[in-house]
């Protein structure tokens, strides 16, 4: 499966960004597409993680209340809805097939999109 992340970009605190997450290729080996993001200084964050059999979707704390992962099947791609951003989501986000359907475990990563919230 190879997936692509887009969707990045410059929003002041408050706003709101969609990232889109384009994979192709339905494997056996992955259960689930999850979002992440990787900032300087604070490791790799899981954000968001919807899996494929029953659509069940898993946030960070950090995040509730705020991003919203969806998925359309016929256009293989996922969505993270991002609102009401804040300057600590500021980060490098990816999307990856994991193998299990709680994204604990990256089969495979796309590129990532850069997001920045700022004034």
């Amino acid at each position: 499966v190879q997936l692509q992340a887009s969707g990045g970009g410059l929003v002041q605190p408050g706003g709101s960004l969609r990232l889109s997450c384009v994979y192709s290729e339905i494997t056996l080996d992955y259960n689930a597409i999850g979002w992440f993001r990787e900032a300087p200084g604070k490791g790799r964050e899981k954000i968001s993680c919807i899996s494929n059999s029953e659509g069940r979707t898993i946030y960070a704390d950090s995040v509730k209340g705020r991003f919203t992962i969806s998925r359309d099947n016929a256009k293989n791609t996922v969505y993270l809805q991002m609102n009401s951003l804040k300057p600590e989501d500021m980060a490098v986000y990816f999307c990856a097939a994991t193998t299990d359907s709680q994204c604990r475990v990256i089969t495979k990563r796309g590129q990532g999109t850069l997001v920045t919230v700022s004034s």
